[in-house]
């Protein structure tokens, strides 16, 4: 094909003209834009006088490659064009453009020529090279549907221009590291023509720019690069450092990227498929969302209103929510009632811990609550220590997949009338009731108990609680181990000591660690329509395993080694079990007992052992320690030959290995990691550790999974999230502060594998903290509108209080964007 040459002008406005304008000064290099110009703003009318066509361009798509400079030219200006220009030759027809290459910039007061470009690429150097009404002449292109392409160096431009930072998105900070320093990019929108086509984590050198201002959250970021892999020096942005944006702006639509430093950029096939789909949609070829994580169009509400003065007539104590398919949003209080009303602590009284397990619907219909019945729990005791406080109640709920045509509501709970007082024991159970869907009603006498087991309520405090249901109709349902850590120092929890007539309650080797126990565990079973179930093929256990003697495992048992799995789900696209359970208390490491507190986030594709007591992360293990003594340390645990050894162990002493989790987190950081000795031990010093997923912390701590979101694209519902975070798996904590609150995504290849996650980005703007926000999240999912509910625990533990509430979060941003009208080939609309 014929080669279309570039035109390049030299005429240039000299050094000194930019000199005599003021504009050559250390903004040139770098640090905020400043205050003032050093000539006034141009006014508005000047804009009016172009007469440029809306939008610019048509089917005969140009490119303006412009590259003035107030310093001295770049070498990358030839490299970039030459790149560019072959972008626009080359690849399929109807995504090719001619190219025109300029330093001139007469040509943005020349409305007629400007008109005829798709799209403007600034290739430019820093400094001040428009006047003001070149700068007005680029303003009127933008206002009329043009498009915009920054790479580079071009955010040192018009440093003086609040409405070309505007455009840029943000400027280089001070102290920016200028050695070229190869660096892993994450790329965070999979839909983006930029950027879908590229690696998950794209390894390459280049000039890596900070920034005075993260633009975050004010732009559609579509790339980051990951601060750990290269020196970012003193102005370092931290874990959510951005390098490549779009967003619509002032009527067109502009894209950043501050890749492009180097010669050899230029030269790299991603990255020229990075700009060719850049250019793509800044010309109009194609249509893409740069709206989707700019916080401004996501609308936070409260839909619940508080209690009315000594009643629960709005909510409970909040503990989990499910959206059914016509809308209406089930919620439960776990027992909890109104704080004025004293709970019993006392064991001789046969009242003890007795609560009201709640059921709230919510019809966003008529915007109405009502609350469908209430059952007496165990479960309100108040706060105190763990030998005081219970975490037992009304734990989770599900609807039947055939909710529609049975009302068919499972409640996960630990009913009142089943707790032995003598020997401290309860009954956890599975139950179905029937809902009325005239009346919103429960029918408790409709109950069908599922699966029961016994578990100690002598100390507390993880009682699990979160069901979910695959594509196959299994039901899976998390149980908490129950066993207090206080007595192994907040580490493994497995002091065989303590306990009650015979019943240990401090070793989590009698439950998460047993294969014949279902605690500690996620199971799956298959529900059936008369109210019994049957065991799914795949399981970790069959329940008639012949090993050491048979009679020792739970055909239940999906995945073991879990110690408070609160939340779960199921994505229905791949079945893949997504669930977080909290860690043990001790605050730091120690080179005796083994790591911090983790909690845990597991992306989980198959059944196995999560670890938990014995290992934790990615299979960092524990100290062992029996009796006479449970004060002196044996040997590490090995987390692919795990033992349970402890005398209260009725299931096997050889475990399945130990499978690698997602996400961990402690209050030293996020994906804490340690040297390791010769028999793959690591050292526990905190000054030696290297932190994986910098983008979370703990401290007071409590996970809370959330869904993956799947974009519904036959809905016409205004509301949803779009598709952008389709397939991003929501990750939360109840706490508000340095916790996780992002939407993270996992490569296909390694997610089930122990894969780190590959991509995470900040969700805290969106679903809003403070006080005023949702400070205490306790369950979210998405509505089959797209829309996303929230439940806010409340400020105050064990009672639900004037803050507890349900929330729901919408999207208001719109469709991609340029309109499908306005594509500058009808063929290539996406």
């Amino acid at each position: 094909m014929q080669r279309t040459p570039h035109h390049r002008s030299r005429s240039r406005r000299g050094l000194a003209a930019a000199l005599a304008a003021g504009a050559l000064t250390a903004s040139l290099l770098g640090g905020n834009a400043a205050s003032a110009r050093p000539y006034p703003e141009p006014p508005r009318s000047l804009a009016t006088t172009l007469s440029l066509p809306s939008p610019p361009g048509g089917a005969n798509v140009k490119v303006l490659v412009f590259h003035a400079s107030a310093t001295e030219e770049s070498p990358t200006v030839d490299a970039g064009i030459a790149a560019i220009e072959k972008i626009g030759l080359t690849g399929p027809e109807a995504g090719r453009f001619r190219t025109v290459a300029t330093d001139d910039p007469a040509v943005f007061t020349n409305g007629k020529q400007l008109g005829k470009y798709n799209a403007v690429v600034f290739l430019t150097g820093g400094g001040d090279v428009l006047d003001p009404e070149q700068e007005a002449g680029l303003e009127a292109y933008m206002e009329a549907g043009g498009g915009f392409l920054g790479i580079h160096d071009a955010a040192r431009t018009e440093p003086y221009s609040d409405w070309f930072t505007g455009l840029i998105g943000a400027r280089p900070a001070a102290g920016s590291p200028t050695n070229v320093q190869r660096a892993t990019v994450e790329i965070g929108d999979r839909q983006h023509p930029a950027t879908k086509n590229l690696p998950l984590e794209w390894k390459r050198p280049d000039k890596w720019l900070n920034w005075t201002k993260n633009p975050s959250g004010d732009v559609h970021t579509v790339a980051r690069v990951r601060e750990i892999t290269y020196k970012p020096g003193a102005s370092a942005n931290g874990w959510d450092h951005p390098v490549s944006w779009c967003r619509d702006y002032d009527g067109g639509r502009s894209f950043y990227t501050a890749m492009g430093g180097t010669v050899d950029s230029f030269a790299e096939t991603d990255f020229r498929d990075h700009l060719r789909g850049a250019l793509d949609w800044t010309t109009r070829i194609s249509r893409a969302d740069c709206k989707a994580t700019i916080t401004s169009n996501y609308k936070a509400e409260r839909v619940t209103q508080p209690n009315q003065p000594g009643q629960n007539d709005q909510i409970g104590e909040p503990h989990g929510l499910v959206v059914a398919p016509d809308g209406r949003v089930l919620y439960i209080g776990r027992g909890g009632a109104d704080s004025s009303k004293p709970v019993v602590t006392d064991w001789n009284s046969p009242d003890i811990g007795k609560g009201l397990g709640q059921i709230h619907v919510y019809d966003p219909k008529t915007e109405k609550v009502t609350l469908a019945g209430e059952l007496t729990i165990f479960g309100n005791k108040g706060g105190g220590d763990e030998l005081v406080k219970v975490e037992e109640g009304l734990l989770g709920i599900e609807l039947d997949p055939d909710f529609e045509k049975n009302g068919w509501v499972y409640l996960h709970y630990t009913p009142h009338s089943k707790i032995d007082r003598d020997k401290q024991m309860a009954v956890r159970q599975v139950s179905r009731f029937t809902l009325d869907p005239a009346t919103n009603k429960l029918d408790l006498s409709s109950e069908k108990v599922l699966l029961h087991w016994p578990v100690q309520i002598h100390s507390c405090c993880h009682a699990g609680g979160g069901m979910a249901w695959d594509s196959k109709g299994n039901l899976y349902i998390a149980t908490g181990d129950n066993n207090s850590s206080g007595f192994s120092d907040g580490y493994s929890g497995n002091n065989p000591q303590p306990n009650y007539k015979g019943v240990s309650f401090a070793d989590a080797r009698r439950t998460a660690g047993n294969t014949n126990n279902l605690n500690g565990k996620i199971l799956r079973i298959h529900p059936e329509d008369d109210g019994t179930y049957t065991l799914p093929e795949g399981n970790l256990f069959t329940g008639k395993e012949p090993d050491e003697g048979g009679g020792k495992t739970r055909g239940e048992i999906y995945v073991m080694g879990v110690r408070n799995p609160a939340r779960i789900s199921v994505d229905k696209t791949t079945d893949t079990l997504y669930a977080g359970w909290v860690g043990p208390d001790a605050g730091s490491p120690s080179t005796t007992w083994g790591p911090a507190k983790y909690d845990t986030f597991a992306a989980i594709t198959k059944a196995g052992n999560h670890g938990w007591p014995y290992c934790m992360g990615n299979k960092q293990p524990y100290r062992d320690r029996n009796l006479p003594d449970p004060s002196k340390p044996l040997g590490w645990y090995d987390c692919d030959h795990p033992k349970n050894e402890s005398p209260n162990n009725d299931g096997l002493v050889n475990l399945p290995p130990i499978t690698s989790n997602t996400i961990w987190y402690s209050p030293q950081g996020g994906g804490v990691d340690y040297p390791r000795d010769a028999n793959g031990i690591p050292s526990y010093k905190v000054e030696e550790q290297k932190q994986l997923l910098p983008w979370l912390k703990g401290g007071g701590q409590a996970t809370m999974n959330g869904p993956v979101y799947r974009y519904d694209a036959a809905s016409t519902s205004a509301d949803k999230w779009p598709s952008y975070w389709d397939g991003k798996w929501f990750v939360g904590d109840f706490y508000d502060g340095t916790q996780p609150r992002h939407a993270v995504l996992t490569d296909p290849k390694t997610v089930g594998k122990g894969g780190l996650p590959t991509h995470a980005e900040s969700l805290k703007k969106i679903v809003p903290v403070g006080a005023d926000g949702i400070r205490n999240l306790m369950d979210w999912k998405f509505a089959p509108d797209g829309s996303l509910y929230v439940l806010d625990y409340g400020r105050g533990f064990f009672t639900s209080d004037s803050k507890s509430a349900l929330w729901r979060v919408t999207y208001k941003g719109g469709g991609p964007t340029p309109a499908a009208e306005d594509l500058a080939r009808k063929a290539a609309v996406q």
